[in-house]
């Protein structure tokens, strides 16, 4: 089953709203971070903006509609990927680290790859 337009406008509102919490959230850790910056917290807002935001947007021009499964992977995605940034963020301005902040961006990536392959997979069965 696709997405209507409705949907689309929702998930486009939900991932600006993403995108603005992030970047308040990232400029008031920031601010009360004693001078120490993380660049993974600085540009969390960057991966909702550029992941979700603009695919969202071009899809709405282009009145394109992808599948719900799909879109709920690649919002995963986006999610794992965004938390990630904030948790590596955090450990940087904290000054330590952790071996288990990799996992984040592979199970983001491989959100984002099952939401394309599950596009696409869709597309192909469509015809």
């Amino acid at each position: 089953m696709f997405t209507s337009e409705t949907e689309l406008k929702r998930n486009l509102l939900w991932n600006v709203c993403a995108t603005v919490f992030l970047a308040l959230f990232g400029a008031i850790y920031e601010k009360f971070s004693h001078e120490v910056y993380s660049y993974h917290m600085i540009y969390a807002f960057a991966i909702p903006l550029l992941l979700g935001v603009l695919p969202d947007a071009v899809l709405l021009l282009r009145k394109r509609h992808v599948g719900r499964g799909a879109l709920s992977l690649w919002n995963y995605g986006i999610a794992m990927l965004s938390v990630g940034s904030v948790f590596q963020g955090a450990l940087e301005i904290y000054g330590t680290t952790n071996s288990l902040s990799i996992v984040y961006p592979i199970a983001g990536g491989a959100l984002l790859l099952a939401g394309m392959l599950c596009h696409f997979a869709s597309k192909c069965t469509d015809k």
